[in-house]
């Protein structure tokens, strides 16, 4: 489908009295509704007319008179509707979080500050530092049977699922 110079202000003028790009599709024919939007995009075209079925939903507007200790509408006071929800009151005290402790006394072992090279299977590999920095090294202390980590790096490693379910 060619977007002739005809089907283009048709387009613009369908566009500006508010249809949505559904209804301007099935009035040109033979174009897709992606097709509109894609084509309006491309001229630009932000200003759209309202169709009476739309109401605006920015502002509201209220007038009011005096007339012998009764108020009665004559001028119109604007009024926000929207914007009133960023402005949120914070009356309720902070939630406090859990947080997780170890069910027994752990010791935090001294790392023995280990090179890579001289890392065996019994040494605990976990990481210390920054792997960029000349300072960087790996715990070191011995390992358990089950993992490449010492019994304190394994508890940081490897969480039980139930404890990381609550943790969300």
């Amino acid at each position: 489908m060619n977007w002739t110079d005809e089907r283009v202000e048709m387009l613009k003028k369908l566009w500006s009295e508010g249809l949505s790009a559904s209804q301007i599709a099935t009035q040109l024919g033979g174009v897709s509704r992606n097709a509109v939007i894609g084509k309006v995009h491309r001229l630009k075209l932000s200003a759209r007319g309202r169709t009476s079925s739309a109401q605006p939903r920015v502002k509201k507007t209220v007038t009011t008179t005096t007339v012998k200790a009764t108020v009665r509408p004559t001028r119109p006071v604007t009024m926000t509707v929207g914007a009133n929800a960023l402005a949120t009151q914070f009356d309720a005290e902070p939630i406090a979080r859990q947080v997780m402790r170890p069910q027994e006394n752990v010791v935090i072992p001294i790392s023995r500050k280990l090179t890579l090279i001289q890392l065996t299977e019994r040494t605990c590999k976990w990481p210390n530092g920054d792997p960029l920095s000349e300072e960087f090294n790996f715990c070191g202390n011995e390992a358990g049977e089950n993992g490449p980590y010492c019994g304190y790096h394994s508890k940081v490693a490897y969480q039980p699922v139930s404890e990381r379910r609550r943790a969300r």
